[in-house]
């Protein structure tokens, strides 16, 4: 009798993503992750209930990889005028690739009927709006952030495709927004946006 194929959680998260991009989320489901990752429908099963799960697993890892590329850009940004900003803009400074194209759209497209997925991003977004209140001038920094947001979506779902030259232009345009512009002198209450 064969052995059981051990699989880690990182197995079925890599098989998740798989499914994805080379099928996209109307097509990921249970059934599909365990043929990806070669094991059984109640291997997958025992760590994820549904679909909503397993879109919920792909959000909390792509926010773990996300907060350990900010951990690393914030080393090399610590000197800067505003350190979490700066640390945001450096990391978009590389283009997406398809995989993280795949898995905005999955996400994307499966936020307007699933409420927990649309909770978890909005914590994201919450999470970053206060790290943007950290610095010096938070007013600045929020408008930076949702430029560079805003350019990062354009991207991700391939409304535009620029040239590194032209995305490295952008970016630095962004900080200089922010280091060139003075703090408006109508302060907003700390914590006035809403998510």
């Amino acid at each position: 009798m064969a052995r059981p194929k051990k699989v880690s959680t990182d197995d079925i998260l890599d098989a998740i993503e798989r499914v994805v991009v080379k099928h996209g989320a109307s097509k990921l489901s249970i059934d599909a992750v365990a043929q990806e990752a070669g094991i059984s429908k109640s291997r997958v099963v025992l760590d994820y209930k549904s679909k909503t799960a397993l879109l919920e697993a792909l959000i909390d890892r792509d926010r773990q990889r996300d907060s350990a590329h900010i951990e690393s850009a914030l080393e090399e940004c610590g000197n800067t005028p505003h350190p979490e900003l700066f640390a945001r803009v450096k990391l978009a400074e590389q283009a997406p690739d398809d995989t993280d194209r795949a898995i905005v759209m999955a996400i994307t497209s499966s936020m307007a009927s699933e409420v927990t997925l649309k909770q978890r991003l909005k914590e994201w977004v919450a999470h970053d709006l206060q790290a943007m209140d950290s610095g010096a001038k938070p007013e600045l920094a929020r408008l930076a952030y949702f430029a560079l947001i805003g350019f990062s979506c354009h991207e991700l779902f391939g409304f535009i495709d620029w040239s590194d030259e032209q995305r490295l232009s952008f970016m630095e345009q962004i900080r200089t927004m922010y280091t060139s512009c003075p703090e408006s002198q109508q302060k907003n209450p700390q914590n006035s946006h809403q998510v």
